[in-house]
Order: C-alpha cells, then sequence, then structure tokens
C-alpha cells in the first residue's frame, strides 16, 4: 500500500471491545482495592488475559471482563489486607483529587461519575471481607443482578445474596449519610479555609458540629490520630493551633477547594509542598465529619491544583 493511501488498517476488534469496558474496569478495581496504582496494574493484567483468551469463544466480552477482574481483586485484595493489618493507624483509600474548576466529577472519567466512590463508603468498605466487598460493589454500585454477581464470585445466587445482605448492614451502620447540595458544600469548605488559614478560632469553631469528628491517616510515616479526633471545640482547636505553628515557624500555609473523589474538599499545601487531602462532610450547614489524609505515599500523585 503506498504511503499517500488513506486506507486505515483493520481496527483490533479485541481492543476495541476491551477499552468499552475499561471505565467499568477501572472503577470495579478501585473501590475494590482502594489504591489507584494497583487498580492500573490490575486492569492491565486483564487486558493481558482478554489478549490470551480464546475470544471467539467468549459469549458475553463484558461479563467475562467483569469476572476476571473480580476475582483478580479478590485476590489481591487478600494480599493487601496482611500488608493492612500491620498498617499504622487508620487506613484511607489513595485520594483521586481534581481542581474544583473541572466541571465534571468523574474522577477523570473513569469511575462512572453517577455512582458513590467517596472517601466514607471507601473507609467502612474496608471492614469487609474481599468477598463482601465484591458482591456489594457489584450489586449496589454497579446494578449487576444475582446471577451476574454469582457468576463473578463463583459462587450460588443464595450465597451472594447473603454476602450483599451483610455488606449492606456493615455500610449502613458505619457509613455516614451527610447529604448537601454541592454548591453550597463547596461554599461552606471555602469559609472554612478563610476561617483556618487566618487563624480565627471563634470562625472556625462557629463552622464545625458540636459532635464532629476526624479520622486520619498519617501511615506512620507523619503525626497522625491513632483514635478518632471528637468534638467540633478541639477539631476547631486543632486548626487554630496548626495556623498559628505555621505562622510562628515562618510556614505559608493554604487550603485550596479541590474534588475529592468527585465530591468537596480541601488540599492543604504547606510553603507550596502537599501535606494532605481532607474530605469534609457537611449536614446543616455545619461540618460534620473529616478524612485527612497526611500518609505522603499516598500523596505522590496528588498534583497541586489550579488556583480555584
Amino acid at each position: 500500500m503506498s504511503p499517500t493511501s488513506h486506507a486505515a488498517p483493520p481496527a483490533d476488534a479485541g481492543l476495541q471491545e476491551f477499552e468499552r469496558h475499561r471505565r467499568r474496569l477501572f472503577g470495579l478495581a478501585y473501590r475494590m482495592l482502594g489504591q489507584r496504582a494497583e487498580a492500573e496494574d490490575l486492569v492491565q493484567d486483564v487486558w493481558l488475559r482478554w489478549q490470551d483468551s480464546e475470544r471467539t469463544a467468549i459469549a458475553q466480552p463484558e461479563a467475562w471482563l467483569v469476572t476476571t477482574a473480580t476475582r483478580l481483586a479478590i485476590d489481591r485484595l487478600r494480599r493487601l489486607r496482611v500488608e493492612r493489618e500491620h498498617y499504622a493507624g487508620f487506613w484511607l483509600p489513595e485520594p483521586l483529587v481534581q481542581p474544583w474548576t473541572e466541571a465534571a466529577p468523574s474522577a477523570e472519567d473513569l469511575l462512572e461519575r453517577a455512582h458513590d466512590v467517596s472517601t466514607a463508603l471507601m473507609f467502612v468498605l474496608e471492614q469487609l471481607t474481599p468477598e463482601e466487598r465484591a458482591a456489594f460493589l457489584l450489586r449496589e454500585v454497579f446494578d449487576a443482578d444475582y446471577a451476574e454477581v454469582a457468576q463473578a464470585l463463583g459462587r450460588s445466587e443464595a450465597a451472594c445474596r447473603q454476602l450483599v445482605h451483610r455488606a449492606r448492614a456493615h455500610v449502613k451502620a458505619g457509613r455516614p449519610r451527610f447529604d448537601a447540595p454541592a454548591e453550597a458544600h463547596a461554599e461552606l469548605l471555602r469559609r472554612f479555609a478563610q476561617a483556618a488559614q487566618g487563624g480565627d478560632l471563634a470562625q472556625i469553631q462557629a463552622l464545625f458540629a458540636p459532635d464532629a469528628a476526624l479520622i486520619s491517616d498519617g501511615g506512620g510515616k507523619v503525626a497522625s490520630f491513632g483514635r478518632v479526633l471528637e468534638t467540633g471545640r478541639r477539631l476547631a482547636l486543632l486548626y487554630f493551633a496548626t495556623a498559628r505553628r505555621l505562622r510562628r515557624d515562618g510556614q505559608v500555609q493554604t487550603l485550596q477547594l479541590v474534588r475529592v473523589n468527585g465530591l468537596p474538599g480541601l488540599l492543604r499545601c504547606v510553603d507550596g509542598k502537599v501535606e494532605s487531602v481532607q474530605t469534609l462532610l457537611v449536614e446543616d450547614g455545619l461540618i460534620q465529619r473529616i478524612y485527612t489524609l497526611r500518609n505522603p505515599d499516598k500523596l505522590t500523585g496528588v498534583m497541586l491544583a489550579s488556583a480555584d
């Protein structure tokens, strides 16, 4: 064929089929594992297996891909659980952070934006067994029927119903349900960021619910609380003391509004370096819960967002 020919080479039908489902596979893998790199590696493993498969014999490619991803995720999560048993303090998922100015909270168009991938849900999912977690996600997040769940897990439908039932109960008991309209949520976080950067104790405390709580993840690499820090007064004093200490040391703190796993959150930087990613849950115009990720190993992929 001459170099000037406009005819395109035949498309790889297998690649096209895989790419149609990549978002769902990554969304499932990330929700199962809570780590971006691990999820990306798992999707790559699925692709390699898809390449090596007898694709002409696969009647339902999507079901095959989801089943493969699910089983790989369960195996990988079992191995990760061994490491996390020795983790220092609370374990929070690696965050997916976007500038607030980006229009769609789609986690880079990879996580099916209509479904929940919040830090609060991910934190609770860590308490489930790998099989419960997979069954819950397939049924409750990805709307699979029980026959599809059973196929993916290699169990009976009755067994999968029990897995989902137990998982629902755990999630309902442990997951905070603090919902606020996105813009109202974002506006409250802007006010909080301004008060915290300015070190105004009264203004900071006015934005906390009396029974507010904070969960932090330092991974044993940086200082964090090994228990839940409770009451709005104590949290206000923490942010106030932090602002005073940084000013005393001549350091510049910024708290920038971003999207954290699709929801409004804050990126805290000290002297231009990312120090933490914070998810703040809001109800009735007050901050009810904060998840603060400070482990530097989980912040390596977080880039400083453009100015809001």
